[in-house]
């Protein structure tokens, strides 16, 4: 992670699950769109997204309880980074932990989501945070930087078909799909590698092109093979480039861009404006993420639900000063751990206060007495605290909060 910058941890390898959702934050759910307070936006939010090493707790286990509760706190669904938890097969078997999902174990789980009417939104990382493909012997050679396993080198075409690979495999479990995240967030030592450095040396070229002709390909591959399908992008890799850049790189038509930032006080006004540039670049539709967990520490043990409380009303204030067609829908990310080497911070079960006071938050377009003693009634708990750490009554409550 940047230093200051927030943390995302992905679901399945490295992360959290996150609560994503079309439209903008307010008083709504994911499938159909809701006004925002304020607004006559649409939003829609989805649940908890994680990235990870070896699967403490499958997520499959208590999916039918806590499936069901978070589309009762306004999540509308799942946006899913599997990383190495993801059943990879053939020539990516090496990709595949030894606790990841099976294939069974996973089509059973997009069931219950779907179910539950959360529509699931894979992430493959495919530039970035690609350590847990770099880190094999079978694959080191495409890494930027030979010493370093995390961002990928985007003049080989050998880096291209294993991307396609990875998510055509993706693909081939999940159904009916109108979103796909491509990642391409922190891409660390772009341009340091000896053949980036040669093709930088040509007139024309710039760090900013060299990582937007990367998207461009992994986005008009997945274009071209699923047509109905729009691939997201992380934005921290745009936010710095050029109006003109951005423009003419073709990639506002490929993709959507999702505005991250986890801060309790991030500028409200920094964000409308960001907005306002991508929508001049050509982005039709932007989307926001925001953090309930994993975005206060690398070794974080539990959740102080105020900062992300304030973090989730900082969006919703974004939300109201933006046009009301724009936003798609906002990603309540929830963090495992920093990134593929790192150790866990706070593991979901006790931030599920967390994550329900920010998704009622979102659906009633702020916090107050009326919204917390709903949540209190929804996780079965009572005296909710949101600007001290949860205190538990006995070992057990944590689980409880999972099977409420």
């Amino acid at each position: 992670m940047r230093p200051g910058a927030s943390n995302r941890c992905r679901s399945g390898g490295d992360g959290g699950g996150a609560a994503a959702a079309p439209g903008a934050p307010g008083p709504e759910g994911r499938a159909a769109p809701r006004p925002v307070p304020g607004r006559g936006t649409g939003g829609r939010a989805r649940a908890p997204r994680r990235r990870g090493p070896a699967r403490p707790q499958p997520l499959s286990r208590p999916a039918p309880q806590v499936l069901p509760l978070l589309g009762a706190l306004g999540a509308t669904g799942l946006l899913l980074e599997y990383e190495d938890a993801f059943p990879y097969a053939g020539a990516l078997r090496a990709l595949r932990a030894r606790p990841a999902y099976g294939p069974a174990e996973l089509r059973a789980l997009l069931s219950q989501a779907r179910a539950q009417g959360l529509e699931v939104v894979p992430l493959v990382q495919t530039f970035g945070h690609m350590e847990f493909v770099l880190k094999h012997k079978e694959f080191a050679h495409l890494r930027e930087v030979k010493e370093f396993p995390n961002a990928l080198n985007p003049h080989k075409e050998e880096s291209r078909a294993l991307v396609k690979a990875m998510i055509d495999q993706v693909m081939a479990l999940h159904e009916d799909l109108k979103w796909f995240h491509i990642g391409c967030d922190e891409v660390y030592y772009l341009g340091e590698g000896e053949e980036s450095k040669q093709w930088l040396q040509q007139q024309g070229n710039t760090p900013e092109k060299l990582c937007l002709s990367h998207i461009k390909a992994v986005a008009s591959c997945l274009v071209s093979s699923y047509p109905t399908v729009t691939p997201i992008v992380w934005d921290d890799m745009l936010r710095g480039m050029s109006e003109e850049t951005l423009a003419e790189s073709g990639v506002p038509q490929l993709v959507q861009p999702m505005i991250w930032d986890y801060a309790a006080d991030f500028d409200v006004e920094s964000k409308v404006r960001l907005i306002e540039k991508y929508r001049r670049c050509g982005f039709s539709k932007v989307w926001f993420a925001s953090a309930f967990k994993g975005a206060t520490g690398a070794n974080q043990s539990l959740t102080l639900i105020g900062h992300h409380l304030k973090n989730h009303l900082q969006w919703l204030e974004v939300a109201r000063n933006s046009p009301a067609d724009v936003l798609e829908g906002i990603a309540l990310t929830g963090w495992q751990r920093y990134d593929h080497f790192s150790v866990l911070c706070e593991l979901l079960p006790v931030a599920m206060p967390s994550l329900a006071v920010c998704l009622q938050a979102l659906k009633n377009g702020g916090y107050s007495e009326k919204v917390k003693e709903n949540v209190e009634k929804l996780l079965g708990m009572s005296n909710l605290e949101t600007e001290t750490f949860m205190r538990y009554n006995s070992s057990c409550e944590i689980q409880m909060l999972l099977i409420a």
